[in-house]
């Protein structure tokens, strides 16, 4: 999940303190669970990796149709564990309740997986996502036609990726993925958080305007002694402090990566929802992106919808901004889990 943490510095939400008591987390499923749940690791064989992750899946006789979920950008754990929060439990749980089976892992180099993040790409998340495909279809619990991808924020570039070249992927819902480039998709983060949080319209079109000559700067190629030298009139004392992160491999991709031409080629059935105060993947420019794209893929198997009163995270929110997330005791609205439960049952029934 890319987040702004100020005017340029991006971070990610698992990087955010939680000095402020979190309210309680209502939707955390306790134990014993109603299913199956089995901690496994499986090999992504491109990176020679282990990779660990939690499989759950109903009780009662398969095979069941499956999920995979994948994580948005930057470093998480299979709960996609932030700010007190763990959506991807709170999924898991309630997709298998539903009859579905779903598979989350860990990424690279933290959990149980192996690996090194921070010189990672989408190439190699969208590796470690077949890993985890092939590694259902050795389960017999598992019906292999009938798995899909769930891919939160930056997970919503993956899941694309992956199903435009294979033709196994029964299905993919975009939760908060964008549509459009990344360069642009950051800019209209930037303005539209820095409105949430209160700073004046004037001031943070301001913002986006010194954050897109930043990411110029770093699309033109750069060393890092080079992009500091040319960086330092723009952000001054900070410069030093978020080059590192402007300069993984991960994020020069992401400005360029348009993810339209994997849009195009997706022939599965595709759920794509933003929530309508959603401040980092902006819902109105980036829906209709992805809307242009299928349709003109011929793909005529989607739905592209708005998920009212909903943030980044898919909470309700009253303002969608960021420092919202942490206060917030609901973790996933009830409204968008059923959403994605219901509709995932009309493309690939449970049983």
């Amino acid at each position: 999940m890319i987040l702004v943490k100020n005017v340029l510095l991006l971070a990610l939400v698992t990087t955010l303190p939680c000095a402020v008591a979190a309210p309680r987390r209502s939707q955390n499923p306790a134990k014993p669970y109603s299913y199956h749940e089995e901690d496994i690791t499986y090999v992504s064989p491109a990176a020679r990796i282990r990779i660990g992750a939690t499989l759950t899946f109903p009780d009662g006789r398969g095979p069941f149709a499956a999920v995979v979920l994948i994580t948005g950008s930057g470093q998480q754990d299979r709960d996609e564990a932030a700010l007190g929060h763990k959506p991807f439990l709170v999924l898991a749980d309630h997709l298998t309740r539903k009859g579905f089976a779903v598979l989350r892992s860990d990424d690279r180099g933290i959990g149980q997986s192996g690996g090194v993040f921070v010189t990672s790409t989408n190439a190699d998340f969208a590796n470690d996502t077949e890993a985890a495909l092939a590694y259902l279809k050795t389960r017999r619990e598992i019906d292999p036609r009938r798995i899909g991808l769930i891919g939160h924020s930056g997970g919503g570039i993956i899941a694309p990726i992956v199903a435009a070249r294979r033709r196994d992927v029964a299905f993919i819902v975009l939760m908060a993925g964008p549509g459009l480039r990344g360069d642009q998709v950051i800019v209209d983060q930037v303005v539209a958080a820095a409105e949430a949080e209160g700073v004046p319209h004037a001031a943070a079109i301001e913002e986006g305007k010194t954050q897109r000559r930043v990411e110029d700067l770093i699309m033109q190629g750069h060393d890092d002694a080079k992009l500091k030298e040319k960086l330092r009139p723009i952000l001054g004392s900070k410069t030093d402090a978020v080059v590192p992160q402007f300069t993984t491999p991960w994020h020069r991709e992401f400005l360029a990566y348009d993810p339209a031409p994997a849009l195009r080629k997706l022939s599965c059935p595709v759920l794509a929802m933003i929530g309508q105060k959603d401040v980092q993947v902006l819902p109105a420019s980036n829906l209709a992106a992805i809307r242009k794209a299928l349709q003109d893929g011929a793909n005529k198997r989607f739905e592209v919808v708005a998920m009212p009163g909903l943030n980044h995270l898919f909470q309700t929110a009253k303002t969608g901004a960021v420092s919202e997330y942490g206060t917030i005791e609901e973790t996933i609205s009830p409204l968008a889990l059923a959403k994605i439960a219901g509709w995932i049952a009309t493309v690939v029934p449970s049983r």
